[in-house]
């Protein structure tokens, strides 16, 4: 029998490189072409705003793309809001995350499921048993939580075994409270400045309020991690970051 050892084998090792590579290249690509500069309005302005179908398909590839590679998702909602409104900007903000969310999952599936499994396994192993019997449910309720990462939970969820559309139909309704949100911030609707930020802050306490709320009732012996079971179980009103 052969000892064990720690060295990554040398197939997980080109995956993982062909995996990066393609992160770095993606992010070059942005970058050289401007879309990186999504967080400026007046690229909104330039491209997207009232230019019609052409400005909603490319708010919804840039959108789905950005959310991929772990942008944060809240920007590409608020964008949505201040380009379109707050009920089309929250379909198209609902849209783009979702296939930005089906974009990673099925990348982390096809191309580094098993590198990800050498490194994270324990991780992958929490995440697994938590979405495993009831993956609609429970992938709900992950994205209720206002703390963790977008973008490492749809890799992690990607590896795992669980299955790709109760997780895909559960995550997009459960980003909808913070989508809305964040689609009221950017909106232009004729609403007080001042009321429409108090709504939209009222709004994402009492989404992250439920999302703790749900964890604690409907997580069943099961654990994401012990540092977010203390932020929920100990010190629920410091749990300040931006949702998953």
């Amino acid at each position: 029998m052969t000892a064990p050892h720690a060295s990554l084998p040398p197939r997980l090792l080109v995956k993982g490189l062909v995996l990066i590579a393609t992160l770095a290249l993606l992010g070059w690509g942005l970058k050289a072409s401007g879309l990186g500069d999504i967080l400026d309005t007046h690229w909104v302005d330039d491209q997207v705003k009232g230019h019609g179908l052409s400005g909603s398909l490319l708010y919804l590839a840039v959108g789905a793309v950005v959310v991929a590679v772990g942008f944060p998702r809240q920007a590409v909602c608020f964008l949505a809001g201040y380009a379109f409104g707050l009920t089309e900007g929250t379909l198209l903000a609902s849209v783009a995350s979702l296939l930005g969310c089906i974009g990673c999952f099925f990348y982390a599936r096809l191309v580094g499921r098993e590198l990800v499994m050498h490194k994270f396994a324990a991780r992958v192993g929490k995440i697994d048993d938590f979405l495993r019997d009831n993956p609609l449910t429970m992938a709900v309720l992950i994205r209720f939580l206002p703390v963790g990462s977008n973008l490492l939970t749809n890799l992690l969820a990607g590896v795992s075994s669980v299955r790709a559309v109760p997780f895909f139909l559960g995550s997009v309704l459960g980003y909808l409270p913070q989508t809305v949100v964040f689609v009221l911030l950017g909106s232009g609707i004729q609403v007080e400045p001042g009321l429409r930020i108090s709504l939209s802050v009222a709004l994402f306490v009492a989404s992250a309020l439920l999302g703790v709320f749900l964890y604690r009732r409907l997580r069943h012996g099961h654990s994401l991690g012990a540092e977010l079971d203390a932020a929920v179980d100990d010190e629920p009103g410091e749990v300040d970051q931006a949702g998953v």
